[in-house]
């Protein structure tokens, strides 16, 4: 089987043709339509179209495709899911999810053998109904959480800087439900385009926090994200010794072995194991 990497997922306006063309030719893991934030109130029905049109031209190769809609407590909401559950995207991102309420009432507009949600987490209701929402996760086909920062931040009053300390707790808290509903977690957005270190920053931070990529807002932060959320040359020598040690004719049938002066269990070699898939 082959992984599917999430280490990069690109915002791309649905409006904006050009920017579409673009996504077609980019390095992200994932291409994100986007017809909220990024479409104004007058262009989201003909930005919608241009979603169903672009998705059926494909030519976005191996890139995971993802629309984002609008919730569906406003006036475009219901249109997008019908617009979208059945034209070929690989899911469909929410915005603002925060209940299991919610989630039912977007598997339904989305009909139950159309596409999985994507819910991102950006109100502190979202955040206490983590535990909700993790639980209801394989009923509802409920495939990532993804982060959003700036209206977290926003609704908390909250003042993140460089270290965006005051979200740390709630950024944990989305990285510990996905892994209890085994699905993807997904970074929040760098608005500091011209701030590379800042960029840099925020991804060792993710992948500290356990995230698996990083929604970003420019192709410019492609390669950067890439470069953090993929193994270093040290994970793929710990890795790939750690699956030989316990291939060794000794090891086979061990739990666990001393490598290197230290303990190795059987769960480090599937951790090893999925290290050198992503290579």
């Amino acid at each position: 089987m082959t992984l599917r990497r999430r280490r990069t997922a690109l915002y791309m306006p649905a409006s904006n043709a050009r920017a579409i063309a673009k996504a077609r030719g980019l390095a992200c893991d994932v291409v994100i339509l986007d017809l909220e934030d990024a479409v104004a109130p007058d262009e989201k029905a003909r930005a919608r179209q241009q979603v169903v049109d672009e998705i059926g031209a494909g030519g976005f190769g191996t890139r995971e495709l993802v629309v984002r809609i609008n919730a569906l407590d406003t006036p475009w909401g219901a249109d997008d899911a019908a617009a979208v559950r059945a034209i070929g995207a690989d899911a469909v991102l929410v915005p603002k999810m925060a209940s299991v309420s919610g989630l039912a009432a977007v598997r339904h507009a989305l009909r139950e053998d159309g596409p999985p949600i994507w819910a991102m987490i950006e109100t502190c209701a979202g955040v206490l109904a983590l535990p909700a929402l993790a639980a209801a996760a394989g009923e509802m086909r409920l495939a990532a959480l993804v982060a959003g920062t700036n209206d977290l931040a926003k609704e908390m009053r909250c003042r993140p800087g460089a270290d965006r300390m005051p979200l740390v707790p709630a950024l944990a808290g989305l990285v510990t439900a996905a892994r209890a509903a085994g699905i993807v977690a997904l970074d929040g957005v760098c608005n500091a385009l011209d701030a590379p270190d800042r960029f840099a920053a925020e991804c060792a931070q993710g992948v500290a926090l356990g995230f698996d990529g990083k929604t970003l807002i420019h192709p410019a932060q492609i390669d950067a994200a890439h470069a953090a959320f993929g193994p270093s040359a040290e994970d793929l020598a710990w890795a790939r010794a750690v699956i030989a040690a316990f291939a060794a004719p000794g090891n086979a049938d061990k739990g666990a072995i001393r490598l290197d002066g230290q303990m190795v269990e059987r769960l480090h070699l599937a951790e090893a194991e999925a290290v050198v898939a992503e290579v």
